[in-house]
């Protein structure tokens, strides 16, 4: 058998294909982060809420820039949802969303201009100015 392994070879034009390498498992911080100061402030709009909830971050097509990031409170968590619980607070991300945020990091900043959470993208090739929409090639 080995001889016509060989042989084979030798018939068919074979391309040689290099793939990424990738780890075999990510945990779901490596998926997708949340910032503490993220996570104290899903904590204190929940508990202002006096409901059990987690944040539902996901991607919708739209925007200025091609997609848009939604946030919303969700007390229903799906089952291929990806769960990410840090210091008491719990973020939900859908598995189409997570394609594109994919190594993203949710922070929560609170500016003079306003206060909001913000996606750090690394996926993102650009972004419109209110940072809540996003292109990818």
């Amino acid at each position: 058998m080995a001889g016509l392994v060989p042989a084979i070879m030798a018939r068919r034009p074979y391309t040689l294909l290099q793939f990424r390498a990738i780890p075999p498992y990510l945990t779901p911080m490596e998926q997708f982060a949340l910032t503490e100061r993220a996570a104290a402030r899903i904590s204190e709009i929940v508990t202002a809420g006096g409901r059990e909830a987690a944040l539902r971050v996901a991607v919708l097509a739209g925007g200025c820039s091609g997609f848009q990031y939604r946030f919303e409170l969700d007390e229903a968590q799906q089952d291929d949802d990806l769960v990410i619980e840090r210091a008491g607070a719990r973020v939900l991300v859908d598995p189409v969303s997570l394609d594109l945020l994919a190594g993203s990091e949710l922070d929560y900043t609170d500016e003079l201009m306003g206060s909001h959470f913000a996606v750090r993208n690394p996926n993102a090739k650009s972004a419109c100015g209110c940072g809540t929409s996003f292109s990818i090639d």
